[in-house]
């Protein structure tokens, strides 16, 4: 089954010359994108879409999320809202409550979180474990994210639980609890904050992972300075996410690098925190994707365009890094080279706003602009 959508007022991410195509089409064969281009020269298709002059964007790509989890924490974000700070602590209370999750609970909400997502344009999303902590509930959390999201990260050091020695669970991450939980992940992560993971703690959590044939990925600088991103440098992880606080080292390490700075524009504005200096990260030549980090304390938005708007309010970035970073830029994050954009041999990933323009996404906040969602073909 082929489908042409035609009438495009703006094509984006669909010629690696030309970011926008305007008066254009887009063939969906299957799948897979099979043509994009002038609408002039659109070839036949099955079925016809008329985009009335709207912006089809390829579908975003959501590089950070966690979604296994029961209960919520309204009152935490009220407090912050009130003047306490954010800290890594609140973790904790979600972990009582996913453990004491049903397997079916903890899919359902999963499920609501994923389709609320694809709503708003999400067609590729990771998703992390981390509030389970024990080797059960991890892997249970790991299981469960496999059945239903793209990119499931092993997140087993997001905190040391309560009652429980440092040293003694750094060990266990590393041991069974990762051999419980590599068969159903991709990737491995750790926080690596004060409150949470040190140096070396990170590095022989890392060092297991890669040993386990999991790829690293880093939580990294968010609450302050700190090694998280240098050593995302040195075990070549795929992206270190959040990159708050930076020094000049930091920016020039990641400038000579392959790893992503994964910005999370969503936790500033739910924690009061400062924003990354995006402008600073681009002008140096670094790789930045956006992310919700979607999650019940520190973030709890599912919205890629809420943190596109928020990166060009806050962050200095323009409209079109914004959205490239929210596309393209999630896809380097996870190494895909099939998503986040909708050249040819794509994933039918497709995003038509009920916008004329990109730049929607940015200038009506909070708006909802979309108009029809395609996820491998398939209309959402």
């Amino acid at each position: 089954m082929s489908i042409v959508i035609t009438n495009i007022g703006e094509l984006v991410g669909a010629d690696a010359e030309r970011w926008v195509i305007e008066d254009a089409a887009l063939v969906i064969d299957g799948d897979r994108i099979a043509w994009a281009g002038t609408a002039a020269a659109a070839p036949a298709a099955d079925e016809a879409v008329d985009a009335g002059g709207r912006a089809v964007l390829p579908g975003f790509v959501d590089s950070h999320a966690h979604l296994v989890f029961a209960g919520e924490r309204a009152e935490e974000f009220a407090a912050r809202m009130s003047g306490r700070p954010y800290a890594a602590g609140g973790i904790r209370t979600t972990v009582a409550k996913t453990r004491g999750a049903s397997d079916d609970e903890l899919r359902a909400n999963v499920r609501r979180l994923v389709a609320e997502m694809a709503r708003q344009g999400t067609t590729t999303i990771e998703c992390k474990s981390g509030y389970g902590l024990t080797v059960a509930d991890e892997e249970r959390a790991v299981r469960i994210a496999a059945e239903l999201v793209d990119e499931v990260t092993y997140l087993g050091a997001h905190v040391v639980p309560n009652g429980t020695d440092a040293g003694d669970y750094v060990r266990l991450v590393a041991g069974e609890m990762l051999e419980a939980c590599a068969p159903y992940a991709r990737w491995i992560d750790v926080f690596c904050e004060r409150g949470a993971f040190d140096a070396d703690q990170t590095r022989e959590i890392l060092s297991a992972g890669r040993a386990a044939g999991l790829v690293p990925r880093l939580h990294a600088n968010q609450l302050g300075h700190g090694p998280g991103v240098r050593i995302a440098v040195e075990y070549d992880a795929a992206s270190a996410d959040h990159c708050t606080f930076l020094s000049d080292d930091d920016v020039a390490a990641l400038a000579d690098s392959e790893t992503v700075a994964t910005l999370l524009p969503g936790v500033e504005f739910s924690t009061r925190q400062p924003y990354p200096d995006a402008r600073r990260l681009l002008d140096a030549g670094v790789k930045v994707a956006l992310a919700t980090d979607c999650n019940p304390g520190s973030c709890y938005t599912s919205s890629m365009a809420f943190c596109v708007a928020l990166a060009v309010r806050e962050m200095r970035m323009t409209p079109e890094e914004a959205v490239r970073a929210a596309t393209e830029g999630g896809a380097r994050a996870l190494r895909r080279a099939d998503v986040g954009h909708l050249r040819p041999g794509a994933r039918a990933d497709v995003l038509l706003l009920d916008a004329p323009s990109h730049i929607h996404l940015a200038y009506r906040p909070g708006v909802p602009q979309v108009a029809r969602v395609w996820r491998t073909g398939l209309p959402v």
